[in-house]
Formats: C-alpha cells, structure tokens, sequence
C-alpha cells in the first residue's frame, strides 16, 4: 500500500488500496437487460423447435390440471394445504426439462410442479402438503432435494452440493428454486456469496410472483430488479418473462450449459405472477384487486403459447385435444390414489433423521414404542 504525505496535513494518508480491493470482473457484462428478455410473439418466435414447444405445450397444459386437481384437493381434506402455482407453470417447467439426468433440483414448497415435470409421481410429490412424511420421495433416486418450506434454506444446500461434485470431477449442475420473498432471507446472499466465490455450477431461479404471501416486492427491495442483485456477488443476472416458456427454456439452458462448462453461476429472475391465493389458507382479496388479477390473465403462460403454436401451424385442435386428455387421464389417476387412505406407522417420525440415530432419539422412539403398546393393550 502507498502511503502519501497530504501537503500541510503533517500526517499520512492511505490513497492507493491493496491490489486485492480490485472486483474480479467489470459490472457491464453481469447487469440484467433493462426489460423481460421474451421470445413468443417476437421475431425469434420464428426460431422455435416445433417437437419441443408441443412437448411444453403439454407438460403445460398437464400442470394448468395439475394444479387444478390439487387445489380441490385441499378443498375435499385429502390435503391439509397447497401452495399453486397456477400462472407459473412455464417456469416451474422450464426448470425442470432444461437439467439433464445427473444434476439436481431444489425447490421450495411451492414447487411440486417442477418435482412432477422432473419425473416425480405427483401424489409422492404432495405427500408432505398432505402430512404422511416429512419428503415422500427418495431425493438420491430423482435426484431432487426434499420440498423445503423454510425460505430459501435449499439454496446453500444446492451450492455445496455442486460445489462437492465439481471437486469430484462430476458434470452435476445444482438448480435451485426460489420465491421473491425468498431474496430477503439471508441464506439466499450467503448462497450467492460461496457460489461465485467458489465458481460452483449452480443456477439460481428467483420465481418473482408479485408476493411473498401479501406483501409486494416493492415493499421488500428498492433494487432495480432482483437479477441486478446478482452483479453485487460477481455472477451475471438476467432478467426474463417468466410466463413466456420459450424465453425460459432458452436462459435456463444456456445458464446451465454455462455452469457445466466452468463458466460459474447465474442468477436469473423470472417475472411472473401467482393467480391464486398464497395457499388455500390465504384470503387473497385482502391485498390485491380482481382488476389485477384479470390483467395478468391476458398473459397466461399456456394461452401464451397455445396461440403462437396455432398461428404458426405447429399446434392443431388434434394436439390441443391430446394434450387435454392427457392431463385429464394424469388428474383422474390422482385424484383416486390421493382419495385412498394413507397406511401410517407412528415410528416412521424416527426414521430418515439421521443415517445413525442419536441416543436422544433413541429414547424418544422407546417411549413412543411404549405408549403405542400399551393403548393397544
């Protein structure tokens, strides 16, 4: 450090910094563009795969239903509660078709249509919103963390485990989901910190819904957008249309392609809006007006596309309707299987808790253990 003499100071002054205060790269390349990046309804729309927009069509048509089947649900007690994403499904989609076998996903409770696109068996998906097990599903065998309720504690999660495979030498990319409340817990700076510190193969979706439960992002951040929140931790941020499925698939698959390859993590904010309530449990009506709500409609992510695929001849009424089937076939098979009851055995709290059970709980088992046989007796 150069230490400099001020004229007629009679004491140093510090004006040259240690090299190591220099930021590792320029902001410019790293800052989100000004507006939601879109494809459908652009000239780029030109571009799209028409077997993979049918196949989006699909899935988005299967989760619309989905959401559906689950919401009424919550309302037939078969389920004590859901969290929709009915207006969400091309990003929780896009999320889940863009990883390749080997990476992992990490969602948050509000994410079990990205779990179902994934692969997931929808009533294993919704066995924690119905209370049976603490995650009904073998995270390892899918490949998928557990559903996290607390917020945005999945995202450290997701960057040690890339950063583990990455040291391993594996091609495992980490995609972690989150909501824009989410952004104000501190495990999500913690997470943004390791992961571009480290260069960790991580991709972060911020899902910016409007709400994180009744309260508007306005009143949560005064930033920009939330993807310039990337550019403070080194990584680049971009900002999309979170309903335009086209426009999701094509920045999800290059941050991904770009984690693979070495090149880090990204932070993207996908712009949308949840048309439900937060949860059944929730009154919506306290905090926003119908009005809203019905302009956001105009901007539905499956009406979004279903009219761009028809006005350039790749979706006919024959796929509408095979679409539609599908799904209705996917939700009747659902709601039969959600409908039985459940086979539950108390001693399952015990296990899953540890790979070897502490002495603490051990005990707890035992008295447990006890109390069930002796209401037998």
């Amino acid at each position: 450090m150069t230490v400099q003499e001020l004229p007629g100071a009679g004491a140093s002054h510090r004006v040259t910094p240690p090299p190591a205060w220099r930021p590792r790269m320029e902001a410019a390349p790293l800052l989100p563009d000004p507006e939601p990046y879109r494809v459908l309804g652009t000239p780029a729309a030109e571009e799209l795969d028409p077997a993979l927009m049918r196949r989006y069509y699909a899935e988005l048509v299967r989760g619309r239903r989905y959401n559906a089947q689950a919401t009424a649900l919550t309302k037939q007690g078969r389920l004590a509660v859901y969290p929709s994403t009915v207006g969400q499904e091309a990003a929780e989609i896009a999320a889940a078709l863009v990883l390749e076998e080997q990476d992992w996903l990490f969602p948050s409770y509000r994410d079990t249509l990205a779990a179902v696109a994934r692969g997931l068996d929808p009533v294993q998906a919704l066995t924690l919103l119905r209370g049976d097990w603490h995650t009904g599903y073998d995270p390892r065998e899918h490949r998928i963390a557990p559903l996290c309720t607390p917020l945005a504690t999945q995202l450290p999660h997701a960057v040690g485990l890339a950063h583990a495979a990455r040291l391993r030498g594996d091609e495992v990319v980490a995609l972690a989901m989150v909501g824009d409340g989410g952004t104000s817990e501190g495990d999500f700076h913690e997470a943004l910190n390791f992961a571009a510190v480290w260069q960790a193969p991580v991709v972060f979706l911020v899902q910016n819904n409007g709400f994180a439960i009744s309260v508007p992002l306005a009143k949560q951040t005064a930033a920009p957008t939330l993807a310039h929140k990337a550019v403070g931790y080194g990584m680049p941020g971009r900002l999309v249309d979170g309903n335009d499925v086209a426009a999701m698939h094509e920045v999800l698959t290059e941050a991904v392609k770009r984690a693979r390859t070495g090149g880090g993590p990204t932070l993207i904010e996908a712009v949308t809006y949840r048309m439900e309530a937060h949860t059944n449990a929730d009154d919506a009506t306290r905090y926003r007006t119908d009005a809203e709500v019905e302009a956001w409609k105009a901007h539905d992510p499956v009406q979004l596309l279903e009219r761009e695929l028809t006005a350039r001849g790749i979706l006919d009424e024959e796929g509408i309707r095979e679409a539609r089937d599908a799904a209705e076939a996917m939700a009747a098979d659902l709601r039969e299987r959600m409908n039985a009851d459940p086979v539950t055995d108390p001693m399952d709290l015990f296990a899953h808790v540890y790979a070897e059970q502490t002495g603490r709980l051990r005990e707890q088992a035992a008295m447990l253990r006890a109390e069930l046989e002796a209401e037998g007796e």
